[in-house]
């Protein structure tokens, strides 16, 4: 579909890649990796158009459809939600005007034998005939589907699209690429401004996706559920890979080792060459011969090992003083703008050492409910704090206090105490801060890197109650690795929203989630919540039926009822026996599972108030928690089974 011949791009400091030849077919699911700066957004932009290389061309058929969804998007428009994505189609567009057009003149006609008038007839006939081709029938409903799978509810399809934040913005213009079906799809960073939900979503959708796609992205996750190839940027060359990301990071591992046993060798040699050549040199007998090593050792090409510093990192964050047995209460608390609730009569109490992940869709109220837990937004209720508790908080706009006229090593040198001060710079490397970038002026730093500075600072500052509101969106996957180990050791409790899965899975021992203005309490996994939340069969596949397929379904004359055969009398008795042991099983399963939920809900309340200090304890009752559940999902299945014996005998 696409080919990429000896493409190379130079920059005044020189070539950003060279001679890069890769083929991209159709259906390809690729991966773009590579360090921060090492050209992979620019391929992209060389691969849509927007930008030329210098050397070496891209080949693409010229009827091929890209869509491009990039990270600095500029949309400034007055149209709806809807609008913007109804008007994206500029030939359904056409269709629809002129289709209006006719049916507007054969309605006020009335010369309906005239050649003119049933030439009209023969357009409009040929004209759905094209609008249905492409699915213009079903175009609205597309619109609606990618909406609403992307975040947005019904009330702000008809929102102008100028009154969403930035993030919004570059929701809806990724819906507009993906009900306009390009061939190719293009994604940088997609999913730094979705919510856990909308992720799982744009998954499902790029894994039905006839077309190629190639995504640039820190979310290791979604990399390896949506991609089968990965292409890495390496020292100005391009790596090709035939697996998903995870598997690649294995294979690139192994090479690199071997990469830097080679190159270890190889050094060894040139050491021992030069050694000679300083040795011969000045004899005449061997003048001749040292020639021969200097122009041998000229061709030798030298093995380049890329250097990664960052993923062997072991940062830890300190615990200044062990708090009580709880750490935060909340009473009664909500918080409303106007009319509108976002959550209310919240009452709950946070133990010591309790691990939260604070998830939900985007304007529920997530980064509002860590705010008033941090007394930053006024609201109902009562906020307090326990024994000894000192809090570091984390917010989304973090970056904005930090000191524009301090270096970015001034910053973190202010902060750190003790022994960690002589690991700042390998501390600042883990948040990709490297060489001379630690000399940078705060001033001058993009919005994502002052970010990175500013979590950063939260691992010099000693705590024992953390709070994190979207840490991981400026971090990459390396650097994320870090901050997630950081986490798993830390002793105090934290609560964190973010929209990273792999991040959160392992980290956390329960879930927040803000749904219907209250706070529900989960106890199992980020997968298990997203599969309840999508309505997903255990093998995560959509059962829904296609609208392919749904065109398809031709709906069958309703057949004339044949009366039913007269039972024997054994017959009877038989059947009505089975029907009292089946109602029995039906009326026990519902007899269990009413017990067994009444003592989930019990529960509930004793693990919110858990001491997780004590182990042995907590530990029992969430084993406990394991049991009884096992048994309410057992006596669900017996419900289920004995219902559907019963419906069939009746």
């Amino acid at each position: 579909m696409i080919n990429l011949e000896q493409l190379g791009v130079h920059l005044p400091q020189g070539y950003l890649f060279q001679g890069i030849n890769v083929q991209i077919n159709k259906g390809d699911k690729i991966g773009l990796a590579g360090k921060n700066g090492a050209g992979k957004s620019t391929l992209l932009k060389l691969i849509s158009g927007k930008d030329n290389p210098t050397e070496g061309k891209v080949h693409k058929p010229k009827d091929v459809v890209i869509g491009y969804l990039t990270q600095d998007i500029k949309i400034d428009t007055d149209l709806s939600v809807f609008e913007f994505l109804n008007q994206s189609n500029e030939t359904l567009t056409t269709l629809k005007h002129r289709i209006e057009e006719i049916n507007h003149a054969l309605t006020v006609r009335t010369d309906y034998e005239s050649e003119d008038y049933l030439g009209l007839l023969d357009e409009l006939s040929d004209l759905n005939h094209e609008f249905n081709l492409h699915e213009g029938f079903m175009w609205e409903e597309k619109i609606s589907s990618a909406l609403r799978g992307l975040g947005f509810s019904d009330y702000d399809f008809t929102q102008t699209l100028n009154s969403f934040s930035g993030g919004w913005k570059m929701r809806a213009e990724l819906a507009r690429i993906l009900v306009n079906q390009p061939d190719v799809i293009l994604l940088d960073e997609p999913t730094n401004h979705l919510d856990i939900i909308s992720i799982s979503w744009l998954e499902n959708y790029l894994q039905r996706f006839e077309g190629a796609v190639i995504v640039i992205s820190h979310d290791r996750l979604f990399l390896d559920n949506v991609t089968k190839r990965t292409l890495e940027i390496s020292q100005g060359r391009l790596l090709d890979f035939p697996y998903a990301y995870s598997k690649y990071k294995l294979v690139r591992e192994e090479e690199l080792e071997r990469l830097g046993d080679a190159k270890k060798q190889q050094d060894k040699d040139i050491k021992q060459t030069k050694e000679l050549i300083d040795k011969f040199r000045a004899k005449k007998n061997k003048a001749a011969f040292a020639q021969s090593l200097i122009k041998k050792l000229e061709k030798t090409e030298r093995i380049e090992v890329e250097n990664d510093s960052v993923s062997g990192m072991k940062i830890a964050f300190p615990l200044s003083v062990q708090p009580g047995k709880w750490v935060l209460e909340m009473h009664d608390m909500g918080k409303s703008y106007g009319d509108r609730v976002l959550f209310r009569d919240i009452n709950l109490t946070v133990g010591r050492g309790e691990k939260i992940a604070l998830l939900g869709a985007n304007g529920v109220g997530k980064s509002t409910l860590l705010k008033r837990i941090m007394s930053k937004v006024e609201g109902d209720g009562i906020v307090n704090y326990g024994h000894n508790v000192q809090i570091t908080y984390f917010a989304q706009d973090q970056a904005e206090g930090l000191d524009v006229n301090k270096t970015i090593y001034e910053t973190v040198d202010d902060v750190a105490i003790g022994d960690i001060r002589k690991d700042l710079r390998s501390i600042l490397g883990a948040f990709l801060f490297t060489g001379e970038d630690v000399d940078k002026k705060v001033g001058v730093l993009s919005g994502g890197e002052r970010a990175r500075l500013a979590l950063c600072l939260l691992l010099l500052s000693p705590s024992n109650f953390l709070i994190f509101d979207e840490p991981t969106n400026h971090l990459d996957i390396k650097s994320k690795e870090v901050l997630k180990n950081a986490l798993l050791n830390y002793e105090g409790t934290f609560i964190v929203v973010s929209h990273d899965r792999e991040f959160l899975e392992g980290l956390t021992n329960r879930i927040w989630d803000i749904e219907d203005k209250t706070l529900k309490i989960h106890h199992f996994d980020v997968q298990e919540f997203l599969r309840r939340k999508m309505e997903m069969p255990e093998d995560g596949k959509l059962t829904s039926v296609s609208t392919k397929q749904k065109e398809e379904v031709v709906v069958a004359p309703t057949p004339v009822e044949e009366p039913k055969p007269t039972l024997s009398f054994e017959e009877q008795k038989e059947l009505k026996r089975k029907k009292n042991q089946f109602n029995t099983q039906v009326k026990k399963a519902e007899e269990n599972i009413s017990i067994y939920e009444k003592k989930i809900k019990e529960m509930d309340e004793i693990i919110a108030n858990l001491d997780y200090s004590d182990e042995a304890k907590s530990n029992a009752i969430l084993a406990e928690y394991d049991v009884i559940k096992k048994k309410l999902d057992e006596e669900m299945l017996n419900w289920e089974n004995a219902t559907e014996e019963l419906m069939m005998l009746e």
